[in-house]
């Protein structure tokens, strides 16, 4: 099981225990994930990172600092 965090402009959008789908975007030297449609974004992971999985789980949602957040499991 690995753990991903997004990052989300606005609360409400996805629960706890929502399966969410994942789509991957390509940068120059990374790679970053959306869980669509366009409720949240990932960081940028490097080559030997990638997710494979592109289905995953709501395990948590939350508020900080930075603002809303969410994170997923996926099964990899």
């Amino acid at each position: 099981m690995r753990e991903m965090e997004f990052t989300m402009s606005r609360p409400n959008l996805v629960k706890v225990g929502d399966e969410v789908e994942i789509t991957e975007g390509k940068l120059p030297s990374s790679y970053y994930y959306t869980i669509e449609p366009a409720v949240a974004m990932s960081g940028n992971y490097a080559t030997p990172d990638r997710l494979k999985s592109r289905k995953g789980v709501v395990t948590e949602v939350g508020e900080s600092k930075r603002g809303f957040y969410v994170k997923a499991a996926f099964d990899e």
